[in-house]
């Protein structure tokens, strides 16, 4: 079956489409996506200004659509922390149901965390042992330790690499003065934190797992997404610390030269990495290993295990008749 996931991000609105059945791996069959940092279109009270709100609903259509046309026979949509902590955020997901009839589901920030390690496991299998996911995404960042398919402990921070940019990171290149009131406050939100964690045992793997993780482990020298998703890439904490001081002394089309750096994300690369270098060094962990799935193959993967119990689907309204479709997670 096809089964289509609307994730509404931080940074980026992304819909992507896989072939897949109860235990077997989830195929990519297309994607659409587009470069959507609601974070900026913040307002001072902390709402998502209208012109932020008609670029998400003008996307929900084309993602809806885009599912139609290739023939998707379920549609999960969700929406993470740039919608979920937005002080109108109630009234979006209204607008946005209202004008195109897909229901986003609100996804709290521990669901987030733990669907995303669920993914992980999965990926790594039981053979990995206790698992401590981090994952850096534009509004938040998760983290998550667990033995099991499911974590112990899930949780989430508002320190996500452009929130902090934006509030922080004000000049380009920055300030020596900002990067150190930026490392300062990180390490101070981290810390109730990662004492959630205590207790917990040693990590047998630490996998990153976003955007974020993996430019920084190319920039470090790991191999190309070219190579595909099977080849080992690691992130070293020594190499983060490294080039997380060239990255501050550098302007954001400066890091357009770097490998694997894209527009979109060039200016907001250096809070990622002072997250990324806070939070090894916190939980005391001198590497971690770069995983392919995340929080949209985490829900892919739980929606197939309903299905085992739940049966085949019925075919989506979109299947028979042309008009968008009433999606949930």
């Amino acid at each position: 079956m096809r089964l289509g996931v609307l994730d509404i991000g931080s940074n980026t609105v992304h819909l992507l489409l896989v072939d897949a059945h109860p235990g077997a791996q989830p195929v990519p069959f297309a994607s659409h996506k587009r470069p959507l940092s609601l974070v900026q279109y913040l307002e001072p009270d902390g709402s998502i200004s209208d012109e932020g709100q008609h670029e998400l609903t003008e996307f929900v259509l084309e993602a809806w659509e885009f599912a139609a046309r290739h023939k998707a026979e379920d549609l999960l949509a969700f929406c993470t922390s740039a919608i979920r902590e937005a002080t109108n955020g109630p009234a979006v997901l209204a607008r946005v149901k209202h004008e195109t009839t897909v229901t986003l589901q609100e996804l709290t920030g521990s669901e987030e965390a733990s669907m995303t390690f669920f993914a992980v496991r999965r990926w790594h299998g039981w053979g990995a042992g206790p698992i401590l996911n981090l994952d850096i995404g534009g509004g938040s960042f998760e983290m998550a330790f667990g033995q099991d398919e499911l974590p112990e402990v899930a949780t989430s921070v508002p320190l996500g690499a452009s929130r902090l940019t934006r509030d922080w990171l004000a000049e380009d290149p920055p300030s020596a003065k900002s990067v150190k009131e930026l490392r300062r406050y990180i390490r101070a939100t981290l810390k109730p934190a990662v004492r959630e964690f205590d207790g917990l045992g040693r990590a047998n793997v630490v996998a990153g797992t976003s955007k974020t993780f993996r430019s920084l482990a190319r920039i470090a020298g790991a191999a190309p997404s070219a190579e595909g998703p099977y080849v080992k890439r690691e992130l070293h904490a020594s190499d983060l610390g490294i080039w997380t001081q060239r990255i501050s002394a550098m302007s954001s089309e400066d890091r357009l030269h770097l490998p694997g750096v894209s527009e979109a994300r060039a200016h907001q690369l250096l809070a990622g990495a002072l997250v990324a270098e806070a939070a090894l060094e916190m939980f005391k962990f001198k590497k971690l290993r770069i995983c392919p799935w995340a929080l949209r193959e985490g829900l892919i993967l739980r929606r197939l295990d309903q299905l085992v119990f739940a049966g085949p689907l019925e075919p989506a309204p979109h299947v028979a008749a042309s008009r968008p479709v009433d999606a949930a997670v």
